[in-house]
């Protein structure tokens, strides 16, 4: 089957759903979910990986260059979000507002937190697409099991540990920073991996609505353009 040119309906639906997703995860970022006495993750993870299970959708069914469009268009709206969030933090505000402090917790950013989440976003994101489609190409569309997983284990691996790096490294003790890296990483994997059966039905589903399932063939694994 041949790519198709134009944008779909169900592309941009998918689309919408995965900013949604990117956006809500940097929303609830700064809640910590104690899953045990010994092990703390940023909320985000209960949605986050959602938007790698899309990524996969993007690649396998539409191509590395229509999930490259996607990708950017989540980082653009990310950013933005940032700037709009903010704006709104350091408004002049009332002196019968009582919440601002909390509001600037909730809401605010510092740089190096925002420069981490983008750096992660971006290399997480690319490397997953792009791993994907190879192996895609490679095993001739067979075993989506394995492109999905294995794209997410390093997708996801590189994204946690430049985010959680660049985040968190000298503001706390070592032995933390990397403990956190591996049970948000393994977080992650294990979701794709529960998910994996519900991954095939979208891919299928979409496949055939859309008509279309592309190879990467001969293509340039530019991050900008081609």
């Amino acid at each position: 089957m041949r790519e198709k040119s134009n944008i779909s309906t169900l592309f941009m639906l998918l689309g919408i759903v995965f900013v949604t997703c990117l956006l809500l995860s940097n929303l609830i970022a700064g809640k910590m979910w104690a899953v045990t006495e010994n092990i703390t993750l940023p909320a985000a993870v209960i949605l986050f990986p959602v938007t790698y299970i899309l990524g996969d959708v993007f690649t396998e069914v539409y191509g590395f260059r229509k999930a490259r469009t996607v990708i950017w268009m989540g980082f653009a709206c990310s950013f933005f979000a940032v700037l709009v969030y903010l704006v709104a933090v350091y408004l002049p505000h009332p002196a019968y507002w009582e919440n601002q402090e909390a509001y600037q917790i909730v809401m605010g950013t510092t740089p190096r937190v925002a420069v981490a989440s983008f750096a992660g976003y971006l290399f997480g994101e690319f490397s997953n697409s792009i791993l994907l489609s190879k192996i895609k190409v490679a095993t001739n569309g067979k075993k989506l099991w394995l492109r999905t997983i294995l794209s997410t284990v390093v997708g996801e691996g590189l994204d946690s540990v430049i985010f959680i790096l660049i985040s968190f490294l000298g503001t706390m003790e070592n032995s933390v920073v990397f403990k956190m890296i591996l049970f948000q990483y393994l977080f992650k994997v294990s979701y794709e991996a529960v998910f994996t059966p519900l991954t095939y039905v979208v891919v299928n589903v979409i496949k055939k609505a859309e008509g279309i399932d592309t190879y990467d063939k001969d293509i340039k694994y530019n991050v900008i353009k081609g």
